[in-house]
């Protein structure tokens, strides 16, 4: 999977400074803790835009594939027909000529035969019935070719997005870590500790005992808790990394649902459910006003999710999360 390792993920917070790091100014005045987390927000937002490009890459390598299949098969049905009309062109040869029509055909201009052969009906209705199903074959066989030139193009587009978003995220962390090699070692123990209590708190979550909403939705949230502790990493979609995304869309292809890779796509992806006091275990939560978090409602009022770089998979209040709730999504 792309992105970074876990042993990388995990050294974000705590690496020491290096003798070259290079002192970035706090022009914000909130700290390098604060900064350090816009980073990191700004990351994961760029993380959802990258998975959807590479979502986009997947699907367009798949339909290039099935159209060249295609092509390969319509031209093999396509080279059957010629060597039909090559047989018809041998006998008539040997009965004293070809006909013009089929000639035409097996030129070197075979596409303009309907338009220059006016001796047509002079041939049978089995050699122009074979005539015209083999012009219409190369017809089709033109514009497959055509659409699958248009798809490899979309596809070089798409990979370019592709570098440029993983550019942007590497950046953007690698800017984080200049800033955390700026602080002592006691700040960043500080920040280390801070995420161990967030993880020991995960594990006394109290979640309650509300059932899901469905059995395929209980079976997700099922698989997503088996996940408590594994790390964050952009990109990643399991089953021993994740980001917010590729949790919710691993869990639920462990309980047989195909969901879209994105929050945002993700958002819109099954009944909509604007109050979370409505919310059941294992509904999706749709955070950010640019909707690029998703996690699991895990009950009581808890959220289960890979929050962000250098965090794990846990448990945490919605309401101390520090991202806006939008709304649920109900997964049927």
């Amino acid at each position: 999977m792309v992105g970074a390792t876990a042993a990388t993920a995990a050294a974000i917070v705590v690496s020491a400074p290096s003798a070259q790091a290079d002192p970035l100014p706090d022009p914000t005045k909130k700290g390098v803790k604060a900064q350090v987390d816009r980073l990191y927000e700004e990351a994961t937002q760029a993380t959802e835009k990258y998975n959807g490009s590479n979502e986009k890459r997947e699907k367009l390598q798949k339909e290039i594939g099935d159209l060249q299949d295609v092509v390969a098969r319509g031209r093999e049905e396509l080279n059957e027909l010629q060597r039909g009309l090559g047989s018809i062109a041998a006998a008539q040869y040997r009965g004293g000529g070809i006909d013009p029509s089929v000639q035409l055909f097996l030129s070197s201009d075979p596409d303009g035969y309907l338009d220059k052969a006016a001796a047509l009906d002079r041939i049978g209705s089995k050699q122009s019935a074979t005539l015209k199903l083999a012009q219409a074959k190369q017809r089709t066989l033109d514009q497959q070719r055509q659409q699958a030139a248009e798809k490899l193009e979309d596809l070089a587009g798409t990979q370019k997005e592709l570098r440029e978003k993983k550019k942007e995220i590497q950046g953007k962390l690698g800017k984080a870590q200049k800033l955390l090699n700026t602080l002592t070692a006691e700040e960043r123990a500080k920040i280390a500790a801070e995420e161990e209590r967030a993880n020991r708190a995960s594990e006394r979550a109290e979640l309650g005992n509300e059932a899901s909403a469905s059995q395929r939705t209980a079976a997700a949230f099922s698989a997503a808790k088996s996940r408590v502790g594994m790390p964050y990493v952009w990109g990643a979609s399991g089953p021993s990394s994740f980001d917010c995304s590729g949790l919710t869309s691993w869990a639920f292809k462990q309980a047989g649902v195909s969901l879209p890779r994105t929050s945002q796509a993700q958002a819109n992806a099954g009944t909509r459910i604007d109050s979370l006091s409505a919310l059941q275990p294992g509904d999706l939560i749709i955070m950010r006003d640019d909707l690029s978090h998703v996690g699991f409602y895990a009950g009581n009022g808890q959220i289960l999710h890979a929050p962000k770089p250098g965090a794990q998979v846990r448990y945490e209040p919605i309401s101390t999360s520090g991202m806006p709730f939008m709304w649920g999504v109900r997964i049927s």
